[in-house]
């Protein structure tokens, strides 16, 4: 009994430390990567080029006052200790949380970057949000705009502070808000190349970063803490993140052409309320500054396009069938030739061809 008794607890001894060798490793490691997991986080590159060998490093939240050395540890001014590997562009930084910064910048001899914080956690969508009470305690990721009031319902004469602007790309004006065929354009497009970096025009905290295959393509909203909202379109890349805290100047995405475009382009809209109005009504497009200090928004002056997006709404569109002519579009739809000429930007004798759309009124 004793026997069997000692063979059976030296197998089941056995038995465990084949188990011990064969995972230690693993366990080990288990026990290393949640260690990590609590203490670093990755960089994404924002900046050009690569920075690998003979490298200086400063670090800060916003990219201003750094302490810098060589090497592979960065220290600040309270000696604590932040390390760093490079892997795939990526820069994992291990330390203490509590003094990550948002930003590190990395500079070899012949090239520097500069490296943004990839948040884990940004909190949830509760608690205080940019001018919460302006529209309503309203926030969400899903619509550009959510809040669905009228012009006509808007409150008149509201000053909103642009001192603070900063344009999101210095660029030529490619196509300007306004009709645009059977569609409203409203937004103004910015010429730009395929990478440039695109900025917040004013401080305030990141609402929507998402994709729009026929429209925006990848784009960010961001609310102000003016009363504004912002939004860029078109991005080859997103590098801010919902619910982000941002700065003026401050860097959100790379200039691109994705979703409906043609060609790189920044599609930037100013909204109030979600109704967007035109950019050109506030920024001087030769200097690239805020034409005042103080903007006043009113329901004549900003929106004044407001009776053509009435007319929009109001117009209704056809589609050319076999048999259809002017005239006979014009008794079906009661209506004259010359209206549809006008709304269509063709003559009374041209020839319409099946399958066309035509506006009728």
């Amino acid at each position: 009994m004793f026997g069997r008794g000692f063979d059976s607890l030296q197998l089941h001894f056995l038995i465990l430390s084949v188990f011990m060798k064969r995972y230690l490793f693993v366990c080990l490691f288990a026990v290393f990567a949640l260690l990590v997991s609590a203490n670093n986080f990755n960089y994404e590159n924002v900046g050009e080029g690569y920075a690998e060998d003979d490298i200086e490093a400063s670090i800060g939240d916003d990219n201003e006052d750094y302490t810098e050395i060589d090497g592979d540890t960065i220290v600040d001014n309270m000696n604590d200790s932040l390390y760093f590997i490079y892997r795939n562009d990526t820069l994992f930084v291990f330390g203490n949380v509590g003094i990550l910064p948002k930003y590190v910048t990395v500079a070899s001899a012949e090239m520097t970057n500069t490296y943004k914080r990839l948040f884990k956690d940004l909190g949830t969508d509760e608690g205080e949000h940019p001018c919460d009470s302006v529209y309503g305690f309203t926030w969400t990721h899903n619509w550009v705009n959510p809040y669905k009031v009228p012009i006509d319902s808007m409150p008149d004469s509201v000053e909103v502070d642009m001192s603070g602007f900063v344009m999101p790309i210095r660029g030529a004006i490619t196509s300007k808000f306004g009709m645009r065929k059977s569609r409203y354009h409203y937004g103004t497009d910015i010429r730009l190349k395929t990478g440039d970096s695109i900025c917040s025009a004013f401080d305030g905290q990141v609402r929507i970063c998402d994709y729009d295959p026929r429209g925006y393509g990848n784009y960010v909203v961001i609310r102000h803490n003016n009363g504004l909202e912002t939004v860029y379109g078109h991005l080859s890349q997103i590098i801010a993140e919902p619910n982000e805290r941002v700065a003026a100047g401050e860097i959100i995405g790379l200039g691109g052409s994705t979703g409906r475009s043609t060609g790189p382009h920044l599609h930037f809209e100013m909204r109030f309320l979600g109704n967007a109005f035109n950019t050109e009504k506030v920024i001087d497009y030769l200097t690239f500054e805020p034409k005042d200090s103080v903007y006043l928004i009113t329901l004549k002056n900003t929106y004044s396009h407001n009776a053509e997006l009435k007319a929009l709404k109001a117009a209704k569109y056809i589609v050319v069938k076999k048999g259809d002519n002017l005239s006979v579009l014009a008794k079906r739809y009661g209506t004259t030739v010359k209206k549809i000429c006008q709304l269509n930007g063709i003559k009374s004798n041209s020839v319409i061809r099946i399958g066309q759309k035509l506006r009728v009124r």
